[in-house]
This record gives C-alpha cells, sequence and structure tokens, in this order.
C-alpha cells in the first residue's frame, strides 16, 4: 500500500541516484533510431542553480525525457564553461585572504590553484541540476578547458587567423579599470544614473569672439578631443566646416568636420570628438581621419598626453579640475541635469571605460554572413518568430569581436612574438620558433603573448567541440547539427549568433535547427528579480519546501511563448497540491483493486464510460504533443494537469465508484482495469514534467514493469476515437456543472437536494437522462428529474444545455428576494470597484509614471473584476 502522503525529500535523491546509475540519460551513438540533440548552455563553473536556470534547463529536460520516450537516441550535452574573469576574481579572493596576489605566485603556479579550486569547489550548479531533476548523458561531460575543448580552440584561433579572420588592432574596448582587462557587452551592467550635462565654449581659430558650444557628460576626456562634429545640413555651422577650432587648457587646435552623427536637435547641435574614448566618436574619427589620443591608463587615471598638472588624477577628481578650469578661463556655459545611462562591470561594479589598446579581433561581419542567410532561408528557426528580427538587427550591423582578455586563467592565445614585433600564430610553439627560423633565417627567441581568450570564444565551438572535433568522430557524424537551442533572449548575440559563425565557418552547417527563446523569470509583481530589491527567489528553496517536481510543473506551466513569468511561492504550493492530488488518486484506485492488467486492451472497452475516458486520454496526448513540439510549454501543462485534476479525479472516479460497487461484475472489472490503465497513461505523460513523483508511483503501482518510467515509451493511442462515447459523457459533464454553478451563485444550501424540470428536450437527450439518472441525482445533488412543456414564469433559475432548458425551482429553497437583494447589492459593489480602476487606467498621469509591470498588473484586475460582476449578472438574471 502506498503511504498516506507523498514525501518528496525522502524520494527524490534515491530516484535520481538510481536513474543516473542505470545509465537512463545516456545517449547511443550505435542505435538505429533517430537522433534528438540539445546542447546544454554550459553554466559557468563558479554558479549556483538561480532562477533563470531552472527556467531553461527545466524547459530542456522536459524536452529531452519527452523525446527519449518517444524513442528518439536522445543526447542531452552536459558541461561547463571555465568562465574566465568570474573564476579568476573566485581565486584571487581566496589568495587575499591568506594576505597574497596571483603576482606573488606567477602564472603558472596560479593557474594550478585555480584547477585545485574548480576540483574541490567547481561542481556546485552541476550537483543543483540533479536536485532539479536535469536528465543529460553526465557520462559525456565536457569543460571549456579541458584537454579536448582546448585543443579545438588552437586550432580555430590558428585557422581563423590563417584565413585573416583574426587580426590584431588598436581599437576601443570595454575597459575595467579595476580587473585591468578588456571585458565583453555582456559583462557592462547599465545603470540608469542622474548625471550631469556640461557646455564648453571652443574659441573658433582666426575668428575672435566666436566660439562652438559642445556638450560632454565626461568633461576630462576633452583633453582628449581630436575634432568638433556638426550635421552637414545644420545651417548654423556650415561656414565652419573646415575650419578649426581651440580645444581649451590642452590648447590644441582641432578641426570641424560634417558629419551624420552630430544631431541638429540635441545640445548646440555641436559634438567633441575624442575617438580614443568613446565608440561613436572612434566611428566618427576613422571616417574623417581625425588622431586618436589615449589620455587615461590602465587605471583609468590620466596619463602622460594630458597637461602635467593633471597627470596621475583619478578620472573623476580630474574631472572636477577641468570643470574648474574651463570655469576659471570663462568657458563654462552652463551646466543641466541630465538622465543617462553610466556602464558598470558587472563584477568589479566600477565605472567601464571604453579605452583604446591593442587587442585580438574576429572579422565578426565576415563570419555573420552565413548565420544571416541560414535564418533568412529558415534552415534556423528563431521560437517565437520576432527574435530573428533581433538576431538580424545585430547580425547585420555587426562590429569586430574582441577575443583577448588581459587577465591569466583561460586558453592562452597561440600567438609568439619576435623582439621586432612580428608574430608567429601557431598551435605549438615548436611550430611558431620553426617559423620564425624559416621567416628571419635562423633561430630567434620567441614570447609568447600574455593574454587569454574572451570565454564566449570557446563556448562558441561548443557545438562541434565536445562531440570531439576536429577528429570526425561518430559522435559529430550523428549528433551535429542539433535539433533545438534553449536558452534566453540575452544571450542570442553573445553565444547563440557566435555558435552559428563557429558552426557555419567550421562544419559547414548550422549548429542547431531551432532556437526557443524564453522569457524572464521575475517576481509576482512582474519585477525583475535583484539583490537589491531583496525580491530573489532561489529555486532551491522552493525545492526544499515543496518538491522539485511542484517547481517544475510551475515553470513548466507558465513558460508561454513571448510571456515573462510572474513566480510566486503560493504557485509552486499550488502545484505541489496537485502531486498530491495524484499521490491521493493513485491510492484510492489501490484501495478499489485498479490495477494493471497485461491483457487490457483499451480499444476493445464496452462501456460508455471508458470508451470515454480511453479517447480522452488518447486525445490529451495528441494535444501533449502538439503542444511540446512546438514549444508550447504552458499548453501541455495545462493539457495534462485539466485531464489529471478535472477529467480523471473529479469526474471519471467519482462515475466510476458506484460501479466498482455495482451488480455488473464484467463492467466493474473493466473499468477497474480500465482506471489502472488511465493512471499510468497519465504517469507517462506527466514524467517529463514531474519525473519524481510518477516514477514512485510507476515502480509502486505494479511489480510486473518491464522497464523504470524514464524508459519507457510514449502512448500511441491513435485508434482510441468513441465520438459518442465522448459527446454523451461530456454532457454528463456539462449538465451536473450547469447545476452546481448555479446551485452555487444562489447560495443553495451544499445539503439540499433539488427537484430539477427539464424542457425541449430531445430523443437523445431523453436517453441520455434515463441512463445517467442515478449519477446525476448523485453528483447534482438532486431528489427528481421531471420533463415538462413549461417553465414557471417566476422563482426559478434556469440554464441551457444544448437544446434543453433545466429549471431549478428555488422559492421553497431559498429566501429569493433576500437573493436578489444581495446579488443586486454585489453588481453595484462591482460596479464601482470597475468604475474606479477604469478611471484610474485612463489617467493619462498615472500611464505615464507607473511602471509597465504595475499598469498590466491593474488591466488584469480590471478583466477579473468585469468577469466576476458578469457572472453576478447572470445569476440575477436568472430569478428574474
Amino acid at each position: 500500500m502506498l503511504d498516506k502522503t507523498y514525501d518528496a525529500k525522502t524520494v527524490e535523491q534515491r530516484r535520481y541516484e538510481r536513474w543516473e546509475a542505470s545509465g537512463a540519460f545516456a545517449c547511443d551513438p550505435s542505435a538505429n533510431v533517430a537522433p534528438y540533440t540539445i546542447m546544454m548552455p554550459p553554466p559557468n563553473v563558479t554558479g549556483s542553480l538561480h532562477m533563470g536556470h531552472a527556467l531553461t534547463f527545466t524547459l530542456q529536460d522536459v524536452l529531452v525525457r519527452y523525446f527519449r520516450m518517444k524513442g528518439r537516441d536522445a543526447l542531452w550535452q552536459p558541461g561547463a564553461d571555465h568562465a574566465g574573469i568570474a573564476t579568476q576574481m573566485v581565486v584571487e579572493r581566496n589568495l587575499a585572504a591568506e594576505g597574497r596576489t596571483r603576482y606573488d605566485l606567477g602564472r603558472e603556479a596560479f593557474i594550478d590553484r585555480v584547477w585545485e579550486w574548480k576540483a574541490h569547489s567547481g561542481g556546485t550548479i552541476q550537483r543543483q541540476l540533479r536536485r532539479l531533476g536535469a536528465s543529460p548523458d553526465w557520462d559525456r561531460e565536457r569543460f571549456t578547458m579541458d584537454e579536448g575543448l582546448s585543443r579545438a580552440v588552437t586550432k580555430v584561433f590558428v585557422r581563423l587567423h590563417k584565413d585573416g579572420l583574426i587580426y590584431r588592432d588598436k581599437r576601443l574596448v570595454n575597459w575595467d579599470p579595476k580587473l585591468h582587462t578588456a571585458i565583453s557587452d555582456l559583462e557592462v551592467d547599465p545603470r540608469p544614473t542622474d548625471g550631469r550635462m556640461w557646455y564648453f565654449r571652443y574659441p573658433v581659430v582666426d575668428q575672435p569672439d566666436r566660439f562652438v558650444v559642445v556638450g560632454t557628460t565626461r568633461p576630462e576626456t576633452m583633453l582628449g578631443d581630436t575634432g568638433v562634429a556638426v550635421h552637414p545640413d545644420d545651417e548654423r555651422y556650415r561656414d565652419l566646416v573646415g575650419q578649426s577650432v581651440m580645444v581649451p587648457i590642452v590648447d590644441r587646435v582641432i578641426p570641424v568636420v560634417a558629419d551624420a552623427y552630430a544631431d541638429p536637435e540635441k545640445g548646440s547641435g555641436a559634438v567633441k570628438i575624442t575617438p580614443a574614448h568613446d565608440f561613436n566618436d572612434f566611428e566618427v574619427g576613422r571616417r574623417h581621419d581625425l588622431a586618436m589620443i589615449n589620455v587615461l591608463d590602465r587605471d583609468a587615471c590620466l596619463n602622460d598626453s594630458v597637461p602635467e598638472a593633471f597627470r596621475g588624477l583619478d578620472r573623476f577628481t580630474a574631472r572636477d579640475q577641468v570643470v574648474a578650469r574651463m570655469d576659471a578661463l570663462g568657458l563654462l556655459e552652463k551646466v543641466e541635469p541630465n538622465a543617462m545611462t553610466v556602464p558598470y562591470g558587472d563584477r568589479s561594479g566600477v565605472v567601464i571605460e571604453p579605452w583604446l589598446t591593442d587587442q585580438w579581433f574576429v572579422d565578426a561581419k565576415v563570419l555573420a554572413a552565413e548565420p544571416i542567410k541560414a535564418v533568412e532561408e529558415g534552415r534556423t528557426r528563431f521560437v517565437p518568430a520576432h527574435w530573428s528580427n533581433t538576431f538580424f538587427e545585430w547580425m547585420r550591423n555587426i562590429q569586430p569581436w574582441c577575443v583577448s582578455r588581459q587577465i591569466w586563467w583561460g586558453h592562452r592565445i597561440p600567438a609568439w612574438y619576435a623582439s621586432d614585433g612580428t608574430i608567429f600564430v601557431e598551435e605549438t610553439e615548436e611550430e611558431a620558433l620553426a617559423a620564425a627560423r624559416d621567416h628571419f633565417g635562423a633561430p630567434v627567441a620567441l614570447r609568447r603573448d600574455d593574454d587569454v581568450l574572451d570565454t564566449w570564444f570557446s563556448s562558441a565551438l561548443w557545438p562541434f567541440s565536445t562531440l570531439g572535433w576536429p577528429e570526425r568522430t561518430p559522435e559529430l557524424e550523428r549528433y551535429y547539427p542539433g535539433d533545438v537551442l534553449v536558452t534566453g533572449f540575452d544571450i542570442i548575440f553573445f553565444w547563440v549568433a557566435r555558435m552559428m559563425m563557429m558552426g557555419h565557418y567550421f562544419m559547414g552547417d548550422v549548429p542547431f535547427r531551432e532556437v526557443y527563446i524564453h522569457a524572464l523569470v521575475r517576481d509576482e509583481k512582474g519585477q525583475k528579480m535583484s539583490k537589491s530589491k531583496g525580491n530573489v527567489i532561489d529555486p532551491l528553496d522552493l525545492i526544499d519546501s515543496y518538491g522539485t517536481d511542484a517547481l517544475r510543473f510551475t515553470l513548466t506551466a507558465m513558460a508561454a511563448q513571448g510571456r515573462d513569468i510572474k513566480m510566486s511561492e503560493g504557485r509552486v504550493q499550488g502545484y505541489r497540491n496537485f502531486a498530491t492530488k495524484l499521490w491521493n488518486a493513485a491510492r484510492f484506485c489501490r484501495m478499489n483493486d485498479c490495477v494493471s492488467v497485461p491483457t487490457y486492451a483499451p480499444g476493445e472497452a464496452t462501456t460508455t464510460l471508458n470508451r470515454w475516458i480511453v479517447a480522452t486520454v488518447a486525445d490529451t496526448a495528441r494535444r501533449m504533443e502538439q503542444a511540446l513540439e512546438t514549444y508550447r510549454f504552458n499548453e501541455a501543462a495545462q493539457v495534462i494537469y485539466q485531464f489529471t485534476w478535472n477529467t480523471f479525479c473529479d469526474w471519471y472516479l467519482e462515475f466510476a465508484k458506484p460501479v466498482f460497487g455495482g451488480p455488473d461484475a464484467a463492467a466493474a472489472a473493466e473499468t477497474r482495469a480500465t482506471t489502472a490503465w488511465v493512471l499510468d497513461r497519465i504517469l507517462v505523460m506527466l514524467h517529463p514534467i514531474m519525473p519524481y513523483v510518477t516514477e514512485e508511483l510507476w515502480e509502486a503501482l505494479s511489480d510486473q514493469r518491464e522497464t523504470p518510467l524514464v524508459t519507457a515509451g510514449w502512448p500511441d493511442e491513435s485508434d482510441m476515437a468513441a465520438p459518442d462515447a465522448v459527446a454523451e459523457m461530456d454532457w454528463v459533464v456539462r449538465l451536473i456543472t450547469a447545476i452546481r454553478s448555479v446551485r452555487s451563485e444562489m447560495n443553495v444550501p451544499p445539503g439540499s437536494r433539488l427537484a430539477i424540470q427539464i424542457k425541449d428536450a430531445g430523443t437523445v437527450t431523453r436517453a441520455r437522462l434515463a441512463t445517467h439518472d442515478a449519477v446525476l441525482r448523485s453528483l447534482a445533488r438532486l431528489n427528481e428529474i421531471t420533463l415538462v412543456a413549461e417553465a414557471p414564469s417566476t422563482g426559478a433559475a434556469q440554464v441551457v444545455v444544448d437544446e434543453a432548458t433545466v429549471i431549478l425551482p428555488l422559492a421553497d429553497v431559498i429566501d429569493l428576494d433576500k437573493e436578489r437583494q444581495r446579488l443586486a447589492k454585489d453588481v453595484a459593489r462591482q460596479d464601482g470597484e470597475i468604475a474606479k480602476l477604469a478611471r484610474k487606467l485612463e489617467n493619462a498621469g498615472f500611464l505615464s509614471k507607473a511602471p509597465a509591470e504595475v499598469v498590466a498588473e491593474n488591466r488584469e484586475r480590471l478583466v477579473e473584476l468585469e468577469a466576476v460582476r458578469d457572472r453576478l449578472r447572470e445569476a440575477l438574471a436568472r430569478i428574474g
């Protein structure tokens, strides 16, 4: 007998260990079935499970478990990313606690220390993914710094360099002055800030008393100005184009250039150009061949390119002093408040500087051409489709990709320098020395580049490097390209696009056929989760409180395409109740001797009740298949939830109870066998979403299983249609539901039995009333069902079911006048609330100032109020 309650904590670890030990998650490259491949977005080795992870890994696991049950050879490729900057920071913090720095250890010893940390502390998120029930092929787990992937990274870098697609250049990068490295755009945290705009007057050369006014939010950068841009059509400055102005303080003469980047409607219409310290200015500078003067060092202090009085000053101290000097010179026009976005390093927490430096770059524009074409032609498809527009926008305007980082942990760039600066890019030092010997005609000493590669460079190779490339392994031939990539929209450019670039270039095909972009997980009010707001929900806390299945079902049920998830503990608790409902239904079935019958043939069921439930199971399986295979996860969850809770538990089992104890032994036996079969089908269909409770019940309900549920087959009930039975039982459900609704709306005491009348009943309805008389009386709490020709004019509620009018005389059951007054009062109260909320939503001030999630919440509330009001009006109209 099943325990009285389901204890998730005692089940989950035991079940998972058994699954993993049995090899249930393993793919089989030799299998003679179609493969199904998902590449796991490799979490950072420093990472721990957050709600975004919980969502993306749950959805991937739902797909993998489903297609595994459908008979596909499923590979869910796991692994971890070495996370260059993040990991180095962790280890450096550990060293700092010992009073040491990485420089005290030296490069090699520091790298050894990182590997040591990874061995002991780097598997946190993998352990947590196991708690989530994730079922990747753990035996194939890869790490972006393992030997095979490192070899692939080196080969890719060298080939791209020899093909002219990787080069060294002096360009602007996002520079972190605390970490002393370039960082990617994804590692930049743009923060809204109430800043200031300073307006300076630059004297026009050879035109005394004439000035050009320019605005800046970073006054210290003026010391590196090498031009002023005005719009070609701006009449105010047309005569100045080609002339020069003087940069105060440094007394540098710079040209006035015509460039469409200058906005005549913004500020003064004239823009100071500092090519070495602003990404837009850099492009303007290149177009007009302006000098590029770097005025900052790696610490964001002013360097020797500025007047002596400013050298060595921190950038913000220098800002104050530049403003003071301009004011003293009488060249500070005005200062205005300025709402702006300031870039911060997401790990260092300091303001990032655009900084001109020598770095390694990838010619992303060339590599982007094939991925763009692939999406245009539909060889890779985004779901939802509108994300392809985001992809195109980024890819068609792509800039060179800076791939070098000034840290120690990562793939060291395979480039060596001769004393004269000649660069040799080869896979090994021996090959570099040989190339240098050939170049110079004699052996020379070489120095290896100190930089490492951007983490995104190695993860861009993930779809093929994890399968053994550059060797043409059986796995590579079988599992590339993958079927789908499941990820968030924030890394479409950083990871998705780059995998497509590398996949096309090195494999000649897209790395995945579809890209499913899931939404964000927000708090219950629709706000983005953040530690500063204190609204972060830890998925592990929810698992501890409600079990993994409840969290997984919540995430799946709320994963509607294009709609963010509003997560709350209450929702998870609600789906924990669903697991409890399933458990209790299984206990009921066991107590009523409903056990699997090996010879049971669902298509041969004879009673209307059993033919109906068998057909509905088949329809449920079909609808779940359609939903899962089109990434409509919320619909799949809703389909199985409604069938399990409503159709099976609330209706079928209630209909079956009198059959179990009835006089017809054959019908009782068939119904018990059907009940057990339906419960089995529910467990199979629920398993991809709720793997633990379903596997526990699967084993407990029968000792004759041929396979654990994790490797069981998906239902194939293609020949189970029974339209007559479905129509009949659906009619019974609708009739009972309608009567129950009226009883509820009219406050009919639960214990009161009603005598109902049926008007205009056709032949089919009359037959159904006769067949199901006992069930109707029991479940609708009736003591009499009478066919009538006319309905009473007052004192009765009426509801239409198909062609018949169901009349519920209530005068002798409730106080009709009192009920009318109550309903009228409730309608009036609802009208008042609706009017109040409608006025709020018509208020332009509220709509402009309130956060979008608050406005949306109020709109949803209005819809709910109107629905309640309409139901009350209907109830009032029923009793006249």
